[in-house]
């Protein structure tokens, strides 16, 4: 209980400091940070919210009537039905991906530098397909299919990194027009915003995939062993 209580509360604090700390007001104003600010909530705060599975303190937390309710929504196969098609391991992974990509397309995401509502639109999807896809990954697969969802991200995600770190000249002119400011040129900034989304949040998925795989050996040599 001690140890998800850390990593929920690890969760919040990275989330509320990735949307509400200076690195925000940053991320405005160079696609590096940004960058960062997108990795932290997907790749950080996302999978220690989802591995913490606060729903049922937070459930008991609620007055009796109040818990009830929500229990009884949660429940319902309203939210039930859905809950459990967009978890599933496959249909997370499409939707998470499909968020990234498409945020990333460089028209919408300069749209977004200058558009205070659909930022806080990008956030929310990352986050929310986030959460989807680490609950999955968590929850819903085995180890080795787990690891297999895990890479399947990792690749998809450091391709979008390697194109935006090679690319030959600027894509994303709105969200790199205030690099010179910084002592950047747009084309710098956006190398480096690149470059974190394909080496240190690729090394994140690798390092939680290679995780999985180990675990899934173990848990295989073990029913082995029962078995023999």
């Amino acid at each position: 209980m001690l140890i998800r209580a850390l990593m929920y509360s690890s969760g919040m604090l990275t989330l509320a400091g990735a949307l509400f700390s200076p690195l925000h007001w940053l991320g405005e104003h160079l696609f590096t940070f940004h960058m960062i600010e997108h990795e932290i909530v997907m790749a950080v705060s996302a999978p220690l919210i989802v591995f913490a599975r606060p729903v049922g303190v937070i459930l008991w937390g609620l007055p009796g009537a109040a818990r009830r309710v929500v229990g009884s929504m949660m429940c319902s196969s309203l939210i039930r039905g859905p809950w459990e098609w967009c978890t599933s391991a496959t249909n997370a992974t499409i939707i998470h991906g499909v968020a990234i990509w498409a945020w990333h397309v460089p028209i919408l995401f300069d749209a977004v530098v200058t558009d205070t509502a659909l930022h806080r639109l990008q956030h929310l999807s990352f986050f929310v397909t986030a959460i989807l896809f680490w609950w999955a990954i968590a929850w819903r697969s085995d180890y080795g299919a787990s690891a297999w969802y895990l890479f399947v991200t990792m690749i998809h995600t450091s391709v979008l990194g390697a194109l935006m770190a090679l690319a030959p000249r600027v894509l994303y002119v709105a969200q790199t027009q205030t690099a010179t400011a910084w002592g950047l040129t747009p084309l710098e900034d956006q190398q480096l915003a690149g470059m974190i989304m394909w080496v240190p949040a690729g090394t994140i998925y690798a390092a939680a995939a290679m995780t999985m795989l180990a675990l899934w050996i173990r848990s295989s040599s073990e029913r082995e062993a029962q078995d023999a």
